[in-house]
C-alpha cells in the first residue's frame, strides 16, 4: 500500500480509523527523514493490513503542535483510534518490522481498559485540583 498524506483536515478521521495506522512525522529540511523514507515505503508494501501516513510537520503546524512533535522524525503508532506507541529517530527495517508485530498482537479490550483508567485518574485528580 502506497503512504498518504495527511493533513489538519485529515489527520483526526486518518487515525480513527479501524487497524492499525502509522503517521510518520517528517518535515523536508530533516536529512534523516530522508534516510528513513525508503525503508518506510518498502514497509508500507510488506504490511499491506497498516495505513501508512506522512504528516509533514511545516506544512501542518497545529497538528504538530498538539502532538507535541520536538524532534523529526517521529513515528506515531495508532490501533482502532487509540495512540498505542510513539518514537522520536530512524527505525530500520528489523525495528519498524518488529514494532507493528507488537501492536498487532495487542490485546485491545486491556488496552481500552488501561486508557478508561487512566483517563478516570485524570478526571478525579483535576476535579481535586478544581475543589482546592
Amino acid at each position: 500500500m502506497a503512504t498518504i498524506d495527511v493533513t489538519e483536515d485529515t489527520f483526526n478521521d486518518t487515525v480513527s480509523s479501524e487497524g492499525i495506522v502509522l503517521v510518520d512525522a517528517w518535515a523536508t529540511w530533516c536529512g534523516p527523514c530522508k534516510s528513513f523514507a525508503p525503508i518506510y515505503e518498502k514497509a508500507s508494501e510488506k504490511h499491506e493490513e497498516v495505513k501508512f501516513t506522512k504528516l509533514d510537520v511545516d506544512a501542518n503546524p497545529g497538528v504538530s503542535a498538539a502532538l507535541e512533535i520536538s524532534a523529526v522524525p517521529t513515528l506515531f503508532f495508532f490501533r482502532d483510534g487509540i495512540g498505542v506507541y510513539r518514537q522520536s529517530g530512524v527505525m530500520n527495517p528489523a525495528q519498524l518490522d518488529d514494532t507493528l508485530e507488537q501492536i498487532k498482537a495487542l490485546d485491545m479490550d486491556e488496552v481500552r481498559r488501561q486508557v478508561a483508567a487512566q483517563n478516570a485518574e485524570a478526571d478525579a485528580q483535576e476535579a481535586q485540583e478544581d475543589k482546592a
